[in-house]
Protein backbone atom coordinates (compact mmCIF):
# COMPACT_ATOMS: atom_id res chain seq x y z
CA UNK A 1 0.00 0.00 0.00
CA UNK A 2 1.49 3.38 -0.36
CA UNK A 3 1.95 5.56 2.19
CA UNK A 4 0.68 9.09 1.12
CA UNK A 5 0.94 10.71 4.77
CA UNK A 6 4.72 9.86 7.45
CA UNK A 7 6.21 11.80 9.86
CA UNK A 8 8.94 14.56 8.09
CA UNK A 9 12.46 13.59 8.08
CA UNK A 10 12.83 16.89 10.12
CA UNK A 11 10.37 15.39 13.06
CA UNK A 12 12.04 13.69 16.02
CA UNK A 13 10.58 10.33 16.46
CA UNK A 14 9.16 11.40 20.04
CA UNK A 15 6.25 11.85 21.92
CA UNK A 16 4.83 15.29 22.97
CA UNK A 17 4.73 16.53 25.64
CA UNK A 18 1.86 18.90 25.21
CA UNK A 19 -1.47 18.93 26.35
CA UNK A 20 -3.96 17.25 24.61
CA UNK A 21 -5.41 19.55 22.30
CA UNK A 22 -2.85 22.13 22.15
CA UNK A 23 -1.98 23.55 19.12
CA UNK A 24 1.60 23.12 19.65
CA UNK A 25 2.42 19.53 18.49
CA UNK A 26 0.25 20.61 14.93
CA UNK A 27 3.22 23.54 14.28
CA UNK A 28 5.79 21.52 14.65
CA UNK A 29 5.00 18.75 12.24
CA UNK A 30 4.11 21.91 9.94
CA UNK A 31 7.49 23.42 10.12
CA UNK A 32 9.15 20.17 9.96
CA UNK A 33 7.31 19.70 6.98
CA UNK A 34 8.33 22.82 5.39
CA UNK A 35 11.74 22.35 6.39
CA UNK A 36 11.78 19.32 4.47
CA UNK A 37 10.18 20.17 1.29
CA UNK A 38 12.37 23.13 0.89
CA UNK A 39 15.50 20.99 1.58
CA UNK A 40 16.57 23.25 4.52
CA UNK A 41 17.18 20.51 7.33
CA UNK A 42 20.86 21.30 7.12
CA UNK A 43 20.75 25.18 6.61
CA UNK A 44 18.26 25.44 9.93
CA UNK A 45 18.49 26.68 13.07
CA UNK A 46 15.74 27.40 15.62
CA UNK A 47 15.78 29.27 18.50
CA UNK A 48 13.63 28.34 21.23
CA UNK A 49 13.23 30.72 24.49
CA UNK A 50 11.04 29.62 27.54
CA UNK A 51 7.32 28.50 27.73
CA UNK A 52 6.29 25.66 26.23
CA UNK A 53 8.03 26.17 23.23
CA UNK A 54 11.45 25.47 25.21
CA UNK A 55 10.86 21.95 24.90
CA UNK A 56 11.25 22.11 20.64
CA UNK A 57 14.55 21.02 20.81
CA UNK A 58 12.96 17.39 21.87
CA UNK A 59 10.92 17.60 18.47
CA UNK A 60 12.14 19.62 15.33
CA UNK A 61 15.66 17.71 14.00
CA UNK A 62 17.93 20.82 13.18
CA UNK A 63 20.44 22.71 15.30
CA UNK A 64 19.27 24.73 18.37
CA UNK A 65 20.01 27.10 20.84
CA UNK A 66 18.40 28.03 23.46
CA UNK A 67 17.70 31.80 24.69
CA UNK A 68 16.53 33.82 28.06
CA UNK A 69 13.12 34.07 28.01
CA UNK A 70 11.73 36.95 25.73
CA UNK A 71 15.07 37.28 23.95
CA UNK A 72 14.57 34.99 20.72
CA UNK A 73 14.77 37.33 18.51
CA UNK A 74 18.15 38.93 20.19
CA UNK A 75 19.39 35.64 19.61
CA UNK A 76 18.67 34.78 16.47
CA UNK A 77 19.85 38.41 15.42
CA UNK A 78 23.34 37.63 16.78
CA UNK A 79 23.35 33.96 15.13
CA UNK A 80 22.14 35.27 11.49
CA UNK A 81 24.33 37.76 11.57
CA UNK A 82 27.38 35.62 12.10
CA UNK A 83 25.80 32.73 9.80
CA UNK A 84 24.22 34.38 7.10
CA UNK A 85 23.95 31.26 5.21
CA UNK A 86 21.80 29.88 7.93
CA UNK A 87 17.88 30.03 8.11
CA UNK A 88 17.18 31.30 11.21
CA UNK A 89 14.00 30.67 13.05
CA UNK A 90 12.94 31.72 16.70
CA UNK A 91 9.85 29.84 18.16
CA UNK A 92 7.84 32.33 20.78
CA UNK A 93 4.74 32.36 22.79
CA UNK A 94 2.76 35.18 23.52
CA UNK A 95 3.64 36.06 26.97
CA UNK A 96 7.17 35.31 25.86
CA UNK A 97 7.21 37.28 22.82
CA UNK A 98 4.69 40.23 23.98
CA UNK A 99 5.80 40.96 27.11
CA UNK A 100 9.14 40.62 28.00
CA UNK A 101 10.28 40.15 24.38
CA UNK A 102 8.79 43.42 23.22
CA UNK A 103 11.82 45.37 23.08
CA UNK A 104 13.59 42.78 21.17
CA UNK A 105 11.02 41.96 18.89
CA UNK A 106 9.85 45.47 17.84
CA UNK A 107 13.80 46.41 16.96
CA UNK A 108 14.34 43.24 15.04
CA UNK A 109 11.65 43.71 12.80
CA UNK A 110 12.30 47.52 12.83
CA UNK A 111 16.21 47.04 11.70
CA UNK A 112 14.73 44.65 9.26
CA UNK A 113 16.61 41.55 10.74
CA UNK A 114 16.96 38.67 8.36
CA UNK A 115 15.09 36.17 10.65
CA UNK A 116 11.94 34.44 10.97
CA UNK A 117 9.88 34.38 14.06
CA UNK A 118 6.91 31.70 14.72
CA UNK A 119 4.68 33.58 17.47
CA UNK A 120 1.86 31.24 19.25
CA UNK A 121 -0.72 33.21 20.45
CA UNK A 122 -2.81 31.48 22.76
CA UNK A 123 -3.86 34.21 24.91
CA UNK A 124 -2.16 33.42 28.26
CA UNK A 125 0.95 32.73 29.82
CA UNK A 126 0.85 27.99 29.13
CA UNK A 127 3.25 26.88 30.93
CA UNK A 128 3.22 28.81 33.88
CA UNK A 129 -0.29 28.24 34.91
CA UNK A 130 -2.80 30.18 33.02
CA UNK A 131 -2.05 33.81 33.43
CA UNK A 132 -2.74 36.63 31.87
CA UNK A 133 -0.48 37.84 29.00
CA UNK A 134 -0.55 40.38 26.54
CA UNK A 135 -2.91 38.72 24.12
CA UNK A 136 -5.76 38.11 26.88
CA UNK A 137 -8.82 39.21 25.36
CA UNK A 138 -11.43 41.11 27.25
CA UNK A 139 -13.09 39.96 29.46
CA UNK A 140 -11.16 36.33 29.67
CA UNK A 141 -10.57 34.70 32.52
CA UNK A 142 -7.62 33.73 34.03
CA UNK A 143 -5.58 32.91 36.99
CA UNK A 144 -4.82 36.53 37.31
CA UNK A 145 -7.88 37.71 36.18
CA UNK A 146 -10.67 36.02 37.80
CA UNK A 147 -13.47 38.69 36.85
CA UNK A 148 -11.86 38.82 33.38
CA UNK A 149 -9.83 41.04 31.68
CA UNK A 150 -10.61 44.73 32.46
CA UNK A 151 -9.04 47.45 29.78
CA UNK A 152 -8.85 50.17 32.56
CA UNK A 153 -6.96 47.76 34.89
CA UNK A 154 -5.14 45.82 32.40
CA UNK A 155 -5.10 47.31 29.24
CA UNK A 156 -6.00 45.89 25.83
CA UNK A 157 -4.94 42.72 23.72
CA UNK A 158 -1.56 43.14 21.84
CA UNK A 159 -1.87 42.91 18.26
CA UNK A 160 1.43 42.44 17.39
CA UNK A 161 1.57 41.83 13.74
CA UNK A 162 -0.41 45.04 13.44
CA UNK A 163 2.20 47.37 15.15
CA UNK A 164 5.19 45.63 13.37
CA UNK A 165 3.59 46.31 10.08
CA UNK A 166 3.99 50.24 10.66
CA UNK A 167 7.75 49.20 11.12
CA UNK A 168 9.84 49.84 7.77
CA UNK A 169 12.18 46.49 8.17
CA UNK A 170 9.43 44.31 8.92
CA UNK A 171 8.90 42.46 5.10
CA UNK A 172 6.31 39.87 5.94
CA UNK A 173 3.52 39.46 8.43
CA UNK A 174 0.81 36.82 8.79
CA UNK A 175 -1.87 35.76 11.59
CA UNK A 176 -3.00 31.98 11.05
CA UNK A 177 -4.78 29.54 12.99
CA UNK A 178 -4.11 25.27 13.46
CA UNK A 179 -7.50 25.02 14.71
CA UNK A 180 -8.90 23.31 11.48
CA UNK A 181 -7.86 21.50 8.71
CA UNK A 182 -7.99 24.51 6.26
CA UNK A 183 -7.01 26.84 8.70
CA UNK A 184 -3.49 24.28 9.40
CA UNK A 185 -3.10 24.31 5.82
CA UNK A 186 -3.03 28.29 5.29
CA UNK A 187 -0.75 27.79 8.35
CA UNK A 188 1.56 25.95 6.74
CA UNK A 189 1.84 28.32 3.20
CA UNK A 190 2.90 30.83 6.08
CA UNK A 191 5.52 29.29 7.42
CA UNK A 192 6.82 28.81 3.92
CA UNK A 193 6.25 32.23 2.57
CA UNK A 194 8.06 33.76 5.95
CA UNK A 195 11.29 31.54 5.16
CA UNK A 196 10.88 32.53 1.18
CA UNK A 197 11.21 35.95 2.37
CA UNK A 198 14.43 35.21 4.85
CA UNK A 199 16.21 33.77 1.95
CA UNK A 200 15.78 36.14 -0.54
CA UNK A 201 16.39 39.19 2.16
CA UNK A 202 13.30 40.72 2.24
CA UNK A 203 13.85 41.83 5.47
CA UNK A 204 12.18 40.78 9.20
CA UNK A 205 9.23 37.88 8.85
CA UNK A 206 6.94 36.70 11.45
CA UNK A 207 3.87 34.10 11.62
CA UNK A 208 0.96 34.79 14.33
CA UNK A 209 -0.16 31.53 15.17
CA UNK A 210 -3.45 31.28 17.30
CA UNK A 211 -3.29 27.64 18.87
CA UNK A 212 -6.42 26.48 21.35
CA UNK A 213 -4.93 25.90 24.77
CA UNK A 214 -8.01 23.67 26.63
CA UNK A 215 -5.91 23.28 29.84
CA UNK A 216 -5.62 27.12 30.29
CA UNK A 217 -8.91 28.19 28.88
CA UNK A 218 -10.85 25.50 30.78
CA UNK A 219 -12.44 24.15 27.75
CA UNK A 220 -12.38 20.70 25.84
CA UNK A 221 -10.33 20.34 22.42
CA UNK A 222 -12.94 20.51 20.48
CA UNK A 223 -14.69 24.02 22.40
CA UNK A 224 -11.57 25.30 22.20
CA UNK A 225 -11.15 25.12 18.56
CA UNK A 226 -14.39 26.71 18.34
CA UNK A 227 -13.37 30.05 20.47
CA UNK A 228 -10.75 30.49 18.11
CA UNK A 229 -13.14 31.11 15.43
CA UNK A 230 -15.83 32.16 16.91
CA UNK A 231 -14.32 35.00 19.71
CA UNK A 232 -10.48 35.04 19.24
CA UNK A 233 -10.49 35.66 15.64
CA UNK A 234 -13.00 38.30 15.89
CA UNK A 235 -10.16 40.75 18.07
CA UNK A 236 -6.96 39.09 15.99
CA UNK A 237 -8.38 38.54 12.21
CA UNK A 238 -6.53 35.99 10.02
CA UNK A 239 -4.67 36.97 7.48
CA UNK A 240 -1.79 38.54 5.71
CA UNK A 241 -1.14 41.87 7.41
CA UNK A 242 1.81 42.73 5.25
CA UNK A 243 3.96 41.02 2.48
CA UNK A 244 6.55 42.92 0.55
CA UNK A 245 7.94 41.96 -2.69
CA UNK A 246 9.58 38.33 -2.28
Amino acid sequence: MKKVYTRPKSLKDAPFHYCPGCGHSIIHRLIAEVIDEMELQEKAICVPPAGCAVLAYDYIDVDMVEAPHGRGAAVATGIKRVRPENLVFSYQGDGDLAAIGTAETFHAANRGELITIFFVNNAVYGMTGGQMAPTTLLGQKTTTSPAGRNAARDGHPIKVCEVLAVLGGSAYLERVAVNQPAAIKAAKKAIARAFQHQLKKTGFSLVEILSPCPTNWKMSPVESCTWIDEVMSREFPLGVIKDSKC
